[in-house]
């Protein structure tokens, strides 16, 4: 009987010291949940992210290699790099005819996709500084805007 009186007296005094343990942790935050704020490069990268996958990545694949012969790579693009705004007027407004990127020629049509110029910014913000790719600025939808047809 003491037996059996010292294990409930145990269980009880766990369960107690379990209860306890749980309701202090309820209200300290938990490093789950604790949000890091993104950088503006960042939260645009996210947002073009979808519209790359979206409306790019048919063509350019979502490795950003593109089709050999068809479609130019995005990965280590020389094009961005050497050619800001033109890029910035090809996914805005499309782009036909020939163009050299990293040195291969590529003679085909890219259709303008209907974006807005905060979409265009993104996308080109995720493909500009992805693979390989590195951007000192950041394309900002003002910037879009200013490139004419």
């Amino acid at each position: 009987m003491k037996k059996l009186l010292y294990i409930s007296l145990t269980t009880i005094l766990l369960v107690a010291c379990k209860n306890e343990k749980t309701s202090n942790n309820d209200t300290a935050p938990e490093a789950s949940k604790v949000e890091t704020k993104k950088t503006p490069l960042q939260e645009s990268m996210a947002r073009g992210k979808s519209v790359y996958s979206k409306n790019c990545a048919q063509c350019h694949l979502a490795t950003g290699n593109g089709i050999p012969n068809s479609y130019p790579p995005l990965r280590k693009s020389d094009w961005f790099t050497k050619k800001r705004e033109e890029s910035i007027h090809a996914v805005k407004y499309g782009l036909s005819g020939e163009i050299i990127v990293n040195g291969k020629t590529y003679d085909n049509v890219m259709t303008p996709m209907g974006l807005s110029d905060q979409e265009v910014a993104d996308v080109l913000n995720y493909a500009m500084n992805m693979w390989g790719n590195k951007q000192e600025k950041m394309v900002s939808s003002e910037e879009v805007s200013q490139v004419e047809k």
